[in-house]
């Protein structure tokens, strides 16, 4: 444990190494997105992992909502962007949700994980996906 100058045991760290989280998974949503003129008409699946960095303490020594992040909140910021516009990259459906979860969230940073797993790859494939970290400047 790191250690402040009076030997209290909590210093905070820098950057988003090593803070508090809170780890979404498999969030999933329909919506047109790719380069193929298919993509852009008939709806695939995407699923969207999020981790959320932003100092959970106060949340847990006061048991309130408030000092946290809605996550169900997040989830459907999620949703809506999957949903909205087609875009042709999965680095700009990640770089979207990013912004929007740093705009109307109060966290540090996010690291978003976009799979595409039907994505139109002619050999097999498991899934696609890209990852993504921003902070909030």
């Amino acid at each position: 444990m790191e250690q402040n100058q009076d030997g209290s045991g909590t210093a905070p760290r820098q950057g988003s190494a090593g803070r508090d989280r809170i780890t979404l998974i498999g969030v999933g949503a329909v919506g047109t997105h790719g380069v193929l003129e298919q993509e852009k008409t008939i709806a695939q699946p995407f699923f969207t992992d999020a981790v959320l960095y932003r100092d959970l303490s106060q949340a847990g020594r006061t048991d309130d909502l408030s000092h946290t992040v809605d996550y169900g909140a997040v989830a459907e910021t999620i949703k809506d962007v999957v949903m909205g516009p087609s875009v042709e990259l999965i680095e700009t459906l990640a770089h979207t949700m990013a912004q929007r979860i740093l705009e109307r969230f109060p966290v540090d940073a996010v690291e978003l994980t976009v799979h595409k797993p039907k994505a139109p790859i002619e050999v097999t494939f498991g899934d696609v996906s890209v990852t993504i970290h921003r902070e909030r400047a």
